[in-house]
């Protein structure tokens, strides 16, 4: 492995107008044109944080490079722990560093990742005997380098080493989002249009929209196939994937070409993009009504006209949920498949479903309006929670296998992210709320450089830094650096973020539980 240790660039602190950039797909709303950060800040109310500039060392020296060219970041540089697979660049941890290496005017890493992931993609997957789909991409790769014959291999991880050996779905959704935010960003479709890249999109898309016994238009998928890789029983048709995977579809879309191969598989994802908005937005989206509505559900019910349609049984709704559930607000839950729902909520999955349109203008207020009613329970004193609320005593035991790692209020449990803060901050921009990614990073601020950027920090509230968190956690690092340049420009939200599709708009009225 080859890790760059190069100095700081001097230029943190403001967007110089790059505007001149020309091209881009007719279909991708003009070109994102982001400009550089220079040495002064752009505005004169703008003071940039002392810790910026220690971010952006921290992130330079994470950088791997392949054959004297940066290809990604490692997850960790934490010398005081052992490696694991932290030494690793993951497909979906290099995503805020690559969004903030977009930012700072720098896309050839960008460039570099996205290319030598899809000829990874390319290469023969086997788990034992077992071979996986063509289209499947790596959960991570690394760098490794023989000094007797002075070369560089790359190994690729697709699941067979991960724990539990389960393939990531979530990678090729990423992978996808990111050749479209490189592309808005730069105005250079040539990546996007090149074969190789035309041929990785299909071979996800294909993966998705295979046919099988599915009555949903949902992703099936198993326990630990995305950011939650443990066992946490996010099993069936968790948010975080059905929300990546909608963004994908609608990304696929703006990038792949019209031609014979690229408009049948066009063909496909408009038809899913249809049933999966109408699916999600009708029996994953909880408001009070809908609790209401479900607490009164009558059981067995056999017919077209039934309303209870996935049989969920009202005595299975957890007390939590109805004290949680404030009278102005609302969320997509954690899953929904036959007589099961998960009320827990789940911050990747609702971010990800405000910046892909797949929420409406409605329910992204109101899945604004939720997290400013329960601050304390979602943010606390540390950014951010990834699911709510922690699962104890015999639930932990009989859905986590008794998981040391996961235990309450700690790591995929409970515990407080700080990468999920550039997301927060995305979909606090589009839905209009900057105010409330302001008092979260100011938060994230007070702690993050002094406590050496941990992966998760642990407790209700996220006092304490994780028990078994690494320190110098990259994405930890990226992830503020995005949410402070989205905070200071607006504009960069273009790369990552996909305008409403009125063609899809629902039928469903903002119910009365949200009037004053």
């Amino acid at each position: 492995m080859s890790i760059t240790m190069s100095p700081p660039r001097n230029n943190f602190y403001r967007m110089s107008d790059n505007s001149s950039r020309g091209g881009g797909f007719d279909n991708l709303d003009g070109v994102y044109s982001p400009g550089r950060w220079t040495g002064t800040p752009r505005s004169a109310y703008f003071e940039p944080h002392p810790i910026v500039g220690d971010a952006w060392e921290a992130l330079r020296r994470s950088l791997v490079n392949f054959r004297g060219q940066p290809v990604g970041t490692i997850a960790a540089i934490d010398n005081s722990s052992e490696e694991l697979n932290y030494d690793q660049v993951f497909v979906r941890d290099f995503v805020p560093s690559a969004l903030a290496f977009l930012m700072n005017g720098e896309p050839e890493i960008v460039k570099n990742f996205l290319l030598k992931t899809v000829f990874l993609q390319s290469r023969e997957k086997k788990i034992d005997n077992f071979k996986l789909g063509e289209g499947v991409m790596p959960a991570s790769f690394k760098v490794l380098h023989d000094p007797v014959r002075n070369t560089e291999t790359i190994l690729a991880d697709y699941g067979e080493s991960a724990i539990g050996r389960v393939a990531p779905v979530d990678s090729g959704f990423w992978w996808i989002i990111l050749l479209r935010a490189y592309t808005k960003s730069t105005g250079d479709t040539s990546l996007a249009e090149m074969p190789e890249c035309q041929r990785g999109i299909q071979l996800i898309m294909t993966l998705c929209l295979s046919e099988g016994f599915d009555t949903f238009p949902t992703l099936l998928c198993a326990d630990g196939c995305c950011m939650i890789d443990r066992r946490m029983g996010v099993y069936g048709y968790p948010i975080e994937i059905q929300a990546l995977f909608f963004m994908a579809l609608r990304c696929a879309l703006l990038l792949l070409k019209r031609d014979c191969e690229g408009n049948d598989c066009i063909d496909r994802i408009v038809k899913r993009l249809h049933a999966l908005s109408f699916h999600m937005r009708s029996y994953f989206w909880l408001d009070i009504k809908q609790l209401n509505d479900i607490y009164r559900y009558k059981t067995e019910e056999y017919s077209h006209t039934a309303v209870n349609k996935f049989n969920v049984i009202p005595d299975s709704l957890p007390d939590w949920v109805f004290d949680f559930m404030p009278t102005r607000g609302g969320y997509f839950i954690g899953n929904v498949s036959p007589a099961k729902m998960d009320f827990r909520w789940f911050c990747l999955g609702n971010c990800v479903a405000i910046l892909s349109s797949l929420a409406t203008p409605e329910q992204s207020s109101a899945i604004m309006d939720l997290i400013e009613s329960r601050w304390q329970e979602l943010v606390g004193e540390m950014p951010l929670k990834i699911c709510y609320p922690a699962m104890e005593s015999h639930e932990w035991r009989i859905v986590t296998g008794c998981d040391p790692k996961n235990t309450s209020w700690s790591y995929h449990n409970g515990g407080s992210w700080p990468v999920l803060i550039w997301l927060l901050t995305a979909a606090c921009i589009k839905a209009g709320r900057p105010q409330i990614a302001k008092r979260a990073i100011e938060l994230a601020e007070s702690r993050l450089l002094m406590d050496q950027w941990p992966e998760y920090y642990d407790g209700k509230l996220g006092r304490f830094v994780g028990k078994q968190a690494r320190k110098n956690q990259t994405w930890s690092i990226a992830g503020y650096l995005v949410a402070k340049m989205m905070l200071e420009d607006p504009s960069h939200l273009g790369m990552i973020s996909l305008e409403e599709d009125k063609q899809m708009k629902p039928q469903m009225k903002r119910s009365a539980s949200w009037v004053c």
